[in-house]
């Protein structure tokens, strides 16, 4: 990377792409490997990445050269807001961590003016061994920062993450969330001109996502850091940034206003995978099997329901290893990423259900309020022991509500969070 002194420009990219070679490192052959040596020490285009193809993880390709990225073309100003959206293989991680140097181009060129802070996954820049106050000092270090200057902003950044307890203990005990906690409030409060963040922050509870939004807002609207922010909650990003940069199989989709942006990536969403709901499981306990799960008797991820049905019917069979208590957690969000209803019996009734070693079954069955708003939603289901640990999460599921809308207003129900609260069937 090269720093450059354009007064209102904080980064310039040009040309900028990005090839990975799937399966084995090599071409294949020894003389193709020397063919590929020769073409670089000669400062020429490396033969077989002519052949490489756009990175479409639904499709088989031919080539085992995938460009993540291709030809990106973009500035952004010194105090912009600028979220980078885009759906799952889109070239959003790997564009942050081209900006952040965790990686080099394959060709092209970064240009930045200032120093970048940037928070790309959990734990960014911590040494496990070392403890909270330890990596405060080393992540400083890292952005060329003087002790007395790192000392001065130690006790915002620890009040910041409500870690206080834990400073002096080595991060490699912090829960995950704790992780995000205090490797945000580093990132956010030590001096660097550029923000990066990654979409770590789910990982976080509500109230801290919500602080970590207000504090992105405040650099970049008070203080004049340029922020560049991934997340799949359009709701926070159409809060949070002033542009938008939407990529799409490597490329530049578009780039232009927030609003814009958002308009273009939900319309990009509107041909909808065929996938079934085992098919977005993200996480699953090892002790935990899962043979068949079904949503109103389907097992496609795709459940749509009549304007006079309210009803979701949910089962799920499975194998476990070990005795196992949980509770079932449902999430329905808005495609903006609005959370609208929640359900969760430990809740709700103080119920946790015990599964015990062998084949297992269990259905839970809820009701949407009468009047739930017609429309189209995503869904997100969770097997957990409540506030400790999670044994199977399910992502993405989309639900559609048939109909002319049925309520203005807020649907009832609704609790001092924004959201209503679903009843199991009958209760």
């Amino acid at each position: 990377m090269h720093v450059f002194n354009y007064m209102s420009t904080a980064i310039q990219v040009k040309n900028l792409s990005k090839a990975y070679q799937l399966g084995q490192i090599g071409t294949g052959t020894i003389s193709r490997d020397l063919e590929r040596w020769v073409a670089r020490i000669r400062g020429k285009e490396d033969p077989y990445l002519k052949i490489g193809e756009t990175n479409d993880r639904s499709t088989k390709g031919t080539s085992d050269i995938v460009w993540s990225l291709k030809d990106i073309n973009f500035n952004i100003e010194q105090g912009d807001a600028v979220g980078i959206i885009g759906r799952n293989g889109a070239g959003k991680s790997t564009l942050l961590k081209l900006l952040s140097r965790v990686t080099a181009p394959t060709t092209g060129n970064i240009k930045v003016k200032g120093r970048i802070a940037s928070l790309l996954e959990v734990g960014t820049g911590f040494h496990p061994e070392l403890s909270g106050r330890e990596n405060i000092f080393l992540n400083g270090a890292i952005l060329g920062m003087r002790k007395r200057e790192i000392a001065a902003k130690f006790d915002e950044i620890v009040d910041f993450a409500g870690v206080e307890r834990y400073v002096d203990t080595p991060v490699k005990r912090y829960s995950s969330g704790m992780y995000v906690r205090l490797a945000f409030a580093v990132a956010a409060h030590l001096e660097s001109e550029i923000l990066i963040v990654d979409e770590v922050l789910a990982v976080g509870d509500a109230e801290f996502q919500k602080k970590c939004l207000g504090k992105m807002g405040e650099v970049s609207a008070g203080e004049g850091r340029t922020v560049l922010f991934v997340s799949h909650n359009m709701a926070s990003v159409k809060q949070l940034c002033k542009n938008g940069i939407v990529l799409d199989k490597g490329s530049i989709g578009l780039i232009g206003p927030v609003e814009n942006a958002i308009s273009f990536y939900k319309e990009q969403g509107i041909v909808k995978e065929n996938k079934t709901l085992l098919q977005l499981i993200k996480v699953k306990h090892a002790a935990l099997t899962i043979n068949h799960i079904c949503i109103n008797q389907s097992e496609d991820a795709t459940i749509e329901l009549n304007t006079n049905d309210h009803n979701l019917a949910i089962e799920i069979d499975g194998f476990a290893t070990d005795i196992f208590q949980l509770n079932i957690e449902i999430k329905i969000f808005t495609l903006e990423g609005v959370l609208v209803s929640f359900y969760s019996p430990a809740h709700l009734y103080a119920e946790i259900l015990t599964i015990e070693k062998g084949k297992f079954s269990f259905k839970e069955n809820i009701q949407l309020p009468a009047n739930f708003v017609n429309g189209e939603y995503t869904m997100n289901i969770e097997l957990d022991y409540p506030n400790i640990e999670r044994y199977l999460t399910i992502d993405g599921i989309s639900l559609i509500k048939h109909g002319q809308l049925t309520a203005t207003g807020k649907p009832i129900s609704y609790n001092e969070y924004g959201f209503f609260l679903i009843n199991r069937n009958g209760k």
